[in-house]
């Protein structure tokens, strides 16, 4: 049998490079060995990512995109579909874990300068997939077909109306196929969801990992472990990605299928945070919701956007504060110029200026969800200020900050 299995993979190893990828992706890539709890978080995402597409494949054989069945086909999955329920909840319950993973992933990368040289393109490729994640879950917020899924999309699909230079109205009208939210748009919607996107978040994934493996792995001390080699070529600070990670990476998964399963069976609305309220009544383009909020992950941007106030009527200097709080983020590896990588050797106004970000990020996600008032408005004004004064204190920090010496080998502690 042995003799046969061998022979098997000398066969495929001869047609496509199983072995090899085997070898440069899992048994022969060194990782730093003094990964700790906050490197849980990129394998968790991966997991996630395929949950995400295997329950989105089942949910589609029973869902109906079309604006007279839709709400009704998502209540035939949740009570006469075998297992429905649970599939549905894995999925709405999924979407948001996405995004706690993915945000406490970028956290990471913002604690141990991840992002930093030689990994800004490594940066950029996980920036584009937060961005693709963020219109997937935009496309598959309107599916459902509920009362806070309709008008939250109209409200969104709206904001593009606000591009001034007749390009607006055009383009707000092609993402929704129609003058007004309707059947067209869900169609439209449902094939940007189901199809174009997850072929895009695939992509990008693979081309952030194999970006990864190219370079290496960052660590806790910002230490380069290509720079400490042993006489046989492999790194002394480093250590198998397998057996060693892809053990350690199951205790990870463990305990967040722990919490996953706990919130899916016992709480997968959240208090309307994971599951809106009014989204388990149909849609109704007559009748508007008292408060029309989107989802908690577009929350802190949402706030920015309606904190800042309208220009001749006009929402787009909103939706330019909002795009400019995503779009920089990709310039992250240019604006911090200090040669120091790890929190662990960073000056105290580092650690200070991140915590007021963190914070500032909280607070406007909060400020999203709540109606507007005039207390409200001003809070979430001063903390999108905060929330950029980040950059720019990026940008000086490197003249004043005092830094402790890197250690030349990564450190256990």
């Amino acid at each position: 049998m042995s003799n046969m299995l061998a022979g098997l993979l000398e066969w495929v190893d001869a047609r496509f490079p199983l072995s090899k990828m085997w070898k440069e992706h899992l048994s022969e890539y060194y990782a730093p060995k003094n990964f700790n709890f906050w490197y849980f978080f990129g394998s968790l995402a991966l997991l996630v990512l395929v949950l995400q597409i295997v329950t989105g494949i089942l949910l589609t054989m029973n869902y109906k995109p079309d604006a007279t069945l839709a709400f009704a086909s998502v209540e035939y999955i949740m009570r006469d579909v075998n297992w429905g329920w649970l599939i549905r909840y894995m999925h709405s319950t999924g979407a948001s874990a996405f995004f706690v993973i993915v945000y406490l992933h970028m956290y990471r990368g913002l604690m141990y300068g991840s992002f930093k040289k030689p990994r800004e393109l490594i940066w950029i490729f996980g920036m584009l997939i937060y961005l693709a994640l963020m219109a997937e879950a935009f496309f598959g917020y309107l599916l459902p077909w509920g009362q806070m899924s309709y008008w939250g999309a109209q409200v969104i699909v709206n904001l593009f109306s606000a591009i001034p230079f007749g390009i607006g109205e055009p383009l707000s009208q092609w993402i929704r196929g129609d003058y007004v939210v309707s059947d067209a748009t869900l169609n439209r919607f449902f094939a940007f969801h189901v199809i174009a996107l997850p072929f895009v978040l695939a992509g990008l994934v693979v081309a952030h990992i194999i970006a990864l493996h190219e370079v290496g792995s960052n660590n806790p001390d910002g230490v380069e472990i290509k720079k400490n080699k042993g006489p046989d070529g492999k790194p002394l600070d480093g250590i198998p990605f397998h057996p060693y990670y892809t053990v350690k990476d199951i205790v990870g998964v463990v305990v967040f299928l722990m919490f996953f399963f706990g919130i899916i069976f016992f709480g997968p609305e959240m208090g309307g945070y994971f599951l809106e309220h009014a989204n388990f009544i149909p849609a109704d383009p007559l009748k508007t919701p008292l408060h029309i909020a989107p989802v908690w992950y577009f929350t802190p941007f949402y706030a920015m956007l309606r904190a800042v106030p309208p220009l001749f009527d006009s929402q787009f200097p909103g939706v330019v504060v909002m795009g400019a709080a995503v779009v920089i983020l990709f310039f992250l590896p240019w604006i911090d110029r200090s040669p120091v990588k790890s929190i662990r050797y960073r000056g105290a106004s580092y650690k200070l200026s991140l915590a007021v970000f963190i914070v500032s990020f909280l607070i406007l996600g909060w400020l999203g969800t709540q109606p507007v008032t005039v207390i409200k408005t001003d809070m979430a004004r001063i903390f999108t200020a905060l929330y950029f004064a980040f950059f720019v204190a990026l940008w000086f920090l490197p003249k004043f900050e005092k830094t402790k010496p890197v250690p030349e080998r990564v450190t256990t502690k």
